[in-house]
């Protein structure tokens, strides 16, 4: 009998028997394979919407939003919707006015609510962004995720009175065994910054404390070395250090400042936030050093006498904190006599609140 030839012993695997590979790797979070099994499930039926849907988040999961994108583009020639996806992604890219034109006229689904939400919060439209969350509470979203985002709009609208009301109607338990359970040191961040706006220092340090401590049990059960652990509580470390200056504790303040800057173990944000910090305290002293650390959050723009923040920072901070960042450059560069390098357009615009 002669052999089978490949062709033939090759047998086409069944749609269902896809599907079911399809789902033990979503379920795994194997999402290389998990695009891999929906090509092959398209390939066979191309116009399969929930192939599609897998496919697209897959890539979404694994951090490549241009890939993602690309299979939405491909998938256009299909009557299948997938303008939410496309929104996240333009979200993940930063284009946010992009993303919240794709969300209008979409059913206000609580996913929907929830990305508009955050790109509200983005673009500093904190009024926009607490209305979101208040068309939310129809659909009883109880992740604890949301309620960490509820937090920190509420702090960053100037709200930080209602916080703790909110927190009580969202049944938050800041407990340190609840929020070991939560797994969530989040939680105990933005509820220290609201006590913070609301002047509770003492309480505030207490959160913080409670934040760092926890966050450090949890990513060392996720195998963090030492310096990932302190890159990733930097912004903990950041408003620990904000209220030792706000209680008058100079040295200390200062110590955890420097420590931060000098070693970059923090992410953009918190690295603007202690050099900013650090030079309201410095003042004028040592002003190129300072300008040095402040260099590596600033750069020129394209458009000319125009500075700009570095990309990773430009939806990072508030209005407040981008105003004290270029008003701390400036004053270090009239100070240190570099009048050419003094962008003047910003100079007249942060000095106008003060005429």
């Amino acid at each position: 009998m002669p052999p089978k030839s490949k062709a033939a012993a090759a047998q086409p695997v069944a749609v269902e028997d896809l599907f079911t590979a399809l789902n033990r790797h979503i379920q795994a979070g194997e999402f290389p394979q998990t695009v891999k099994v929906a090509d092959q499930v398209l390939a066979v039926a191309p116009g399969d919407e929930d192939a599609m849907r897998c496919k697209v988040v897959a890539h979404i999961k694994s951090d490549a939003t241009e890939k993602a994108l690309a299979a939405i583009r491909a998938a256009e020639r299909h009557p299948i919707d997938l303008s939410y996806y496309k929104a996240y992604c333009y979200y993940r890219q930063n284009k946010l006015q992009e993303a919240l034109e794709l969300l209008k006229g979409q059913e206000q689904t609580s996913d929907v609510l929830q990305l508009e939400s955050q790109i509200y919060y983005r673009l500093g439209r904190m009024n926009d962004c607490m209305n979101s969350y208040e068309r939310l509470q129809k659909f009883k979203v109880d992740s604890m995720g949301l309620k960490i985002n509820i937090i920190a709009a509420l702090v960053s609208a100037g709200k930080a009175l209602e916080v703790q009301a909110t927190m009580k109607a969202q049944k938050v338990d800041l407990t340190t065994r609840a929020l070991r359970d939560a797994r969530s040191f989040e939680l105990a961040y933005n509820s220290a910054c609201s006590l913070i706006e609301n002047k509770k220092y003492s309480e505030a340090k207490e959160q913080l404390e409670l934040a760092k401590r926890i966050g450090k049990e949890e990513l060392m059960v996720e195998d963090y070395g030492d310096d990932e652990i302190e890159y990733e509580l930097a912004p903990v470390s950041a408003q620990l250090a904000y209220v030792c200056q706000l209680q008058g504790q100079t040295q200390e303040a200062m110590e955890a400042y420097n420590n931060m800057t000098n070693r970059n173990l923090a992410d953009p944000s918190s690295l603007a936030v202690a050099t900013t910090n650090l030079i309201s305290m410095k003042g004028t002293k040592d002003a190129a050093d300072s300008l040095r650390k402040l260099g590596r959050l600033i750069e020129k723009s394209t458009a000319p006498n125009k500075l700009q923040l570095i990309e990773s920072l430009e939806f990072k901070l508030s209005p407040q904190q981008k105003e004290a960042l270029y008003s701390a450059h400036v004053l270090l560069l009239l100070h240190a006599n570099k009048i050419d390098q003094v962008c003047w357009e910003q100079l007249i615009l942060l000095a106008l609140p003060f005429l």
